[in-house]
């Protein structure tokens, strides 16, 4: 089976070729969508072996829980238990976009969906094309991101389509993914609310509505083996290349360029094929090395848009390690940095 592929314009949405797309979620196919952030695998949330085909295509743990995506904020009512304050408000104010909110669940929700946890993790997505979508399934969908599991994420369908073809019954082309990393999930369960991964939405943005919020330890460092994760995103290695991925940390942008160097010279000297992620500011300096700039340190949001998509394009090069800049972890920072170190499994040198 190939994998049928829809195309739209996510500005003049055609109906008639996205209700395919939102018929087959309803009758318990798993169908790829576009959303702002990455590619989703989307199936019926409320249909327990649709959503174990995602786990199948994916080859995705168990004990990941999914995010389940909805068109119209009155549906988180019949998703979970309660509405906490501070989540209300943040719907209010930061809904539709890139922000996960992790509430105790309603009993609609099938344990496949939340991992055996009492919670549940919405969204409204922004896109217009994945609101549509839901809107015309008239069922909120789980979707994780559409793509092998522990491999970067897909911001194009054609990223879809290397991972996935032949597995899942469709696609749904609507362009590249705006802001190139998943959501911002955050806990409103607890007191103050704990940020489980940093994304689209940042925590200034959070704190500008709600107030401080906690931020949880191993947004850039290992989780604990024995517990179950409360967010998708927060296993040890994730968003991985083929490639072995390797973070430098320097006190400064030219430490940091000197170590590269010297880590790509001893590693090319052993035979391997060096990768080189760098920035706008600095890719001249790694001349003779497949340099990739993946965007322009003073606009970090072109870093997170194009970072996936990078960590794609090396695998495509045939590299054997990525070296690869660090970044201030601070705001849409914390987000990169949180890809990044996952992608490395923790392999972060220091200048």
């Amino acid at each position: 089976m190939n994998t049928r592929v829809i195309k739209l314009d996510p500005l003049n949405i055609d109906i008639q070729k996205l209700s395919v797309a939102a018929e087959a979620l309803k009758l318990g196919k798993i169908v790829a969508f576009p959303t702002e952030t990455v590619y989703g695998l989307g199936a019926n949330a409320l249909n327990s072996a649709a959503v174990e085909q995602i786990f199948k295509a994916k080859g995705r743990p168990s004990d990941n829980p999914l995010i389940v995506h909805i068109a119209d904020k009155d549906k988180v009512k019949e998703l979970t238990e309660s509405i906490p304050e501070k989540a209300a408000v943040l719907m209010d104010k930061l809904w539709p976009g890139p922000l996960t909110l992790v509430m105790k669940k309603s009993s609609v929700i099938p344990q496949i969906i939340t991992a055996g946890l009492e919670t549940v993790a919405v969204r409204m997505p922004e896109h217009p094309v994945a609101r549509e979508l839901i809107r015309l399934a008239g069922i909120p969908v789980a979707a994780p991101s559409a793509n092998v599991s522990g491999k970067p994420s897909t911001t194009t369908a054609q990223h879809v389509l290397d991972d996935l073809d032949g597995k899942i019954e469709m696609v749904v082309d609507a362009g590249s993914s705006r802001v190139g990393l998943e959501s911002t999930v955050l806990d409103v369960t607890v007191e103050p609310p704990v940020l489980l991964r940093p994304g689209g939405v940042t925590p200034g943005q959070i704190e500008k509505y709600i107030g401080p919020i906690d931020i949880d330890k191993t947004i850039l460092g290992k989780i604990n083996s024995e517990n179950i994760p409360k967010s998708p995103g927060m296993k040890y290695t994730h968003y991985s290349p083929k490639a072995h991925v390797v973070i430098v940390k320097g006190e400064d942008l030219k430490k940091q360029t000197e170590k590269i160097l010297e880590l790509a010279d001893s590693n090319k000297k052993e035979g391997k094929k060096v990768g080189v992620c760098a920035t706008l500011q600095t890719q001249e300096a790694y001349r003779g090395y497949e340099t990739i700039s993946v965007g322009d340190r003073n606009k970090p949001e072109t870093i997170a848009a194009s970072l996936f998509s990078i960590l794609r394009e090396f695998d495509d090069r045939g590299v054997d390690i990525i070296l690869a800049e660090s970044v201030d972890d601070h705001e849409v920072g914390l987000a990169i940095m949180n890809r990044m170190v996952k992608a490395a499994g923790y392999d972060i040198v220091y200048a």
